[in-house]
């Protein structure tokens, strides 16, 4: 069923690897005309023009952005008991692995008298984006919202689509997990004009003001990555997500059935997800071809599920021993890595590129969406090259603090004076000089 990639016997260099290699991808610039007008409507008219687009591609109109505090308390209270603790071991899992995450300042004494403190400082304001669409994400939200509260964010704000089915509101159990964190401003707006209010601001429709935020964090479609590009630089942003991605390197020791199940979880978020098997066993891969057509009898989504996997995006590569899969799988930079191999944990320790390494048949990558503790907002189409999830760090800016003594500074006048003057930029060095020197 999965396209093939047979680079057995071969040794493809870096740039060879990657443009033979199963990519998805969207192009965010097709999209860019479309949203800049919604971003510029925003801009100019706030929750109005907003609410106008929540209509027009939403199809309701909420009564107001801000969803009333009732409403949370009501979305908690009638929760599914089962998902509520499910929610609440994958929380305490969470917050356990990100707090562990939290940098601490630091001070260095360059010379006597003269130090240099790195503080770390958290974002002020932050607008946290859960999507709607194909399914509904309350693990989004423990993704955001705990690094952030980690962090020490004083101010958090979800934003998710009014739902037409839930009387304009975010779906219900969004509005849960968000109570059941204790945030207590959720927006009901989504796609490219959440991006722009949580950006300029606005006036609610009681008159209540709507803070704009300093940072925007978490996945959304390709009109919420375009508006993302967009207010870039106004507000800060985690990612660009894409697709979501899987790959799997395995050998003749995994088993087909899991391989199978590990790709199917991951093609079932989108058509356009990829799944990518990286293995040095054809047995397997023409295992894991008839698991798949097995599976994919009894998979709920099974159209969306068959587009994903019969798309350029997937496909299995062939290689010649693990050291080639690495070589494969670190050029490829999946956003989640699964390593089925004979000592897996050696192999794993190799990885210097992806999101996320799963180790192992017990770690599959639906336990890090959900439970393991990490976080799964993570960087696609082959950023984990230069790119990391999301954790503390995302909500802390380091501030570097220099504190010197008139002596420190003048034991090393010289050098300041000489350098600007190397760069001839003088008058950095006169305000050094004229500290210890009259002016003549």
């Amino acid at each position: 069923m999965l396209a093939r990639t047979d680079l057995r016997g071969r040794t493809p260099s870096t740039a060879e690897l990657r443009a033979a290699l199963p990519r998805g991808g969207v192009d965010v610039d097709a999209v860019l005309h479309q949203v800049r007008p919604v971003v510029d409507a925003v801009r100019e008219r706030g929750a109005a023009a907003a609410l106008d687009f929540s209509e027009q591609f939403d199809g309701v109109r909420p009564a107001q952005i801000r969803v009333p505090q009732a409403e949370l308390d009501r979305a908690l209270a009638e929760l599914d008991p089962a998902v509520r603790a499910a929610l609440e071991v994958a929380i305490e899992r969470t917050r356990k692995v990100h707090a562990d995450q939290r940098r601490k300042d630091t001070t260095t004494q360059v010379v006597p008298g003269g130090t240099v403190t790195e503080r770390w400082v958290p974002v002020d304001r932050v607008g946290l984006y859960v999507p709607g669409g194909n399914a509904v994400y309350p693990s989004s939200v423990v993704m955001n919202v705990v690094p952030a509260q980690a962090a020490g964010v004083r101010s958090l704000v979800v934003a998710s689509p009014p739902q037409a089915e839930f009387g304009g509101l975010p779906h219900p159990t969004i509005l849960a997990a968000a109570a059941l964190l204790g945030v207590d401003e959720v927006w009901a707006v989504g796609g490219g004009q959440a991006v722009a209010l949580l950006t300029y601001g606005g006036t609610d429709t009681d008159g209540a003001e709507l803070a704009p935020v300093d940072l925007i964090t978490g996945p959304g479609n390709i009109y919420v990555t375009a508006a993302k590009r967009l207010c870039r630089g106004l507000v800060g942003i985690d990612a660009e997500a894409g697709p979501t991605e899987i790959a799997i390197l395995a050998d003749h020791t995994a088993d087909a059935v899991h391989v199978a199940a590990d790709m199917i979880s991951q093609a079932e978020h989108d058509v356009m997800a990829a799944s990518v098997l990286v293995t040095t066993s054809i047995e397997l891969a023409d295992a894991v071809d008839t698991a798949l057509a097995a599976q994919l009898e009894i998979t709920k989504h099974k159209e969306r599920v068959t587009a994903a996997l019969s798309g350029t995006q997937s496909g299995t590569v062939l290689v010649s021993d693990v050291e080639a899969g690495l070589r494969v799988v670190n050029a490829y930079a999946a956003e989640h890595l699964e390593i089925q191999t004979e000592n897996a944990t050696a192999v794993a320790a190799k990885v210097t590129s992806a999101g996320a390494v799963f180790v192992g048949p017990w770690a599959p990558v639906s336990l890090g969406d959900y439970c393991a503790g990490s976080n799964h907002v993570l960087p696609t189409a082959g950023c984990a090259r230069h790119s990391s999830g999301l954790s503390v760090q995302t909500f802390l800016r380091g501030i570097h603090v220099v504190d010197y003594s008139e002596s420190a500074l003048k034991e090393v006048s010289g050098h300041v004076i000489t350098l600007s003057n190397a760069e001839d930029l003088p008058a950095h060095g006169e305000a050094v000089r004229l500290r210890f020197e009259a002016l003549r």
